[in-house]
């Protein structure tokens, strides 16, 4: 069973918030995350057991509003720094972690109506032993007793009860999350997995096709206006949450409209956007996902015909034009 946040909805997003006043985690932090975008923290999991030079995490820090620095110690890791109640904080990405997986906790315990002290935490299969290391240490953190860490496929698979069926199958787990696009052939016989290959690309996934709608519609408006609002956090922060919304909503609808009332001094934006233009806006982005599916398979040397099922993980595999390019 699935408890459902205070918000009444079964997914808390991974956003922590900081205030003058408080700390801000999950809906809450997300939803003001356009008028305080330097001290909103998210997509941790992009920073956790990695160290600063690596080149994923330069490359993410050109996009991200909050400010990643070289922690103190000497060991080369990154660490957030933000301004909380007032003054300078630096927080390792665990601690910022962890305090997601508090409230995860306090969800649980008051739905249950008692103390939660065991976790089972899930990793993407390709994490190495520090970046698992260091999501043990977020639960720690937490006060959580990490009871193991489950790689993610093996989650899915587990979801859909697929553990239970009585013949050897082959499975292949499809997972397009917000930031991360994970592909991993299971063998699963008898209860026992056996994760027979991963791949992916850690630099796709919902927010990357964001990206897209929110670069189509600042090419708008400055073709209409000769202004260039793309070093405005506030408005880039404005147009993340329309992209957002209007992709999802395309998933069910042929187009959608988009209007910001004073996006800037003197700017409405008001677009209607179509799924057709939505797809060729991604179209290579679409395409990309199907490129660690083929890794799996040859990494695998398997066929096709030998995968049984195939499980869909992440909001973005309900966009039609992902199911139709699997097919």
């Amino acid at each position: 069973e699935i408890i459902a946040n205070d918000e009444g909805s079964r997914v808390t997003p991974s956003y922590v918030a900081f205030t003058e006043t408080e700390r801000l985690v999950g809906d809450a932090a997300k939803t003001q995350a356009a008028l305080n975008p330097e001290n909103t923290v998210y997509d941790t999991k992009r920073l956790i057991g990695r160290k600063f030079v690596d080149a994923t995490v330069q490359e993410d820090m050109k996009m991200w509003p909050f400010t990643v620095v070289e922690a103190p110690g000497g060991e080369g890791k990154p660490a957030i720094q933000v301004r909380s109640k007032g003054e300078l904080k630096t927080m390792m990405p665990q601690e910022v972690s962890s305090m997601v997986l508090g409230k995860m906790r306090d969800i649980a315990e008051s739905y249950l109506g008692k103390a939660v002290t065991n976790m089972v935490v899930t990793v993407p299969a390709y994490f190495n032993d520090a970046q698992r290391q260091a999501t043990k240490d977020a639960g720690t953190i937490a006060g959580l007793n990490v009871v193991r860490i489950l790689n993610e496929p093996t989650a899915a698979a587990i979801a859909y009860g697929l553990d239970k069926k009585d013949q050897a199958m082959n499975v292949l787990v499809f997972d397009l999350g917000g930031g991360t696009f994970d592909t991993s052939l299971l063998a699963i016989d008898g209860g026992v997995f056996e994760v027979l290959a991963t791949a992916g690309d850690t630099h796709l996934g919902g927010e990357d096709l964001d990206n897209r709608l929110i670069k189509h519609l600042l090419a708008l408006i400055t073709k209409r206006h000769k202004v260039d609002l793309s070093g405005n956090r506030v408005v880039m922060q404005k147009l993340r949450r329309e992209a957002e919304r209007a992709k999802r909503a395309l998933s069910t609808q042929p187009q959608v409209r988009i209007e910001i009332e004073s996006l800037a001094e003197g700017i409405d934006v008001s677009e209607t956007v179509t799924r057709a233009r939505f797809e060729e806006l991604c179209a290579d982005l679409f395409r990309q996902t199907l490129v660690p599916v083929e890794q799996v398979l040859s990494d695998a040397g398997m066929e096709k015909n030998e995968v049984d099922e195939i499980v869909l993980v992440g909001g973005s595999t309900r966009i039609p034009k992902v199911r139709a390019l699997l097919e």
